[in-house]
């Protein structure tokens, strides 16, 4: 375990390898799971802010199901989440002319619509936090056989998970925590 003030980080952060292969995967994470993406509460509020100015970047049938559903539900054991379709896609998610789901939360921002990016749980996938009374615990999680493609190219290409998703721990907890992070993981190197 690796502890960064109030955040207990699972050793598979730097120890293990990961890169999107998403020719292989389609952006699956955004269509397989028991539930719709985890949300914090201020990220409801967000999704309920930009979602006039990201409609046009939504399928017709995914704006009925947040029209019937709200731009966040709930779920017993992950609390708010994103609305699905029947269980399966992200109602944010969009398919590519290549097939790949992607985010059009993401698209509108990356256009410059909007200034929010997407959920911190989707950005950070395939680590998920979870949140306890003192700190919160962050662990490597991808899902064995959808991520199996993504695993064998990080392995390939010599990407720790922390370094495929610097961008990603930089926008939860900020530049000084990654750089803590950073020094860890050379530490971890030093002794192998």
């Amino acid at each position: 375990m690796i502890a960064i003030d109030n955040v207990l980080l699972s050793d598979e952060i730097i120890q293990e390898h990961f890169v999107c292969d998403l020719q292989k995967c389609k952006g699956g994470c955004c269509v397989d799971g028991d539930c719709g993406a985890p949300l914090t509460k201020d990220e409801t509020k967000i999704l309920k802010q930009i979602y006039p100015k990201i409609k046009n970047h939504l399928k017709p049938e995914y704006l009925e199901e947040i029209e019937k559903q709200g731009t966040h539900t709930t779920d017993s054991e992950f609390g708010y989440v994103t609305p699905t379709v029947n269980g399966g896609i992200c109602v944010y998610g969009y398919t590519d002319e290549l097939g790949i789901v992607k985010c059009g939360i993401e698209k509108a921002w990356k256009e410059g619509v909007i200034d929010f990016r997407k959920p911190i749980s989707c950005h950070l996938y395939p680590i998920r936090i979870k949140k306890m009374k003192t700190y919160e615990a962050v662990n490597y999680e991808p899902r064995p056989s959808l991520c199996a493609p993504a695993c064998a190219l990080g392995d390939k290409l010599k990407v720790p998970v922390y370094v495929f998703l610097k961008d990603a721990l930089i926008s939860k907890y900020g530049e000084e925590f990654y750089q803590t992070l950073e020094a860890v993981a050379a530490e971890y190197k030093d002794k192998l």
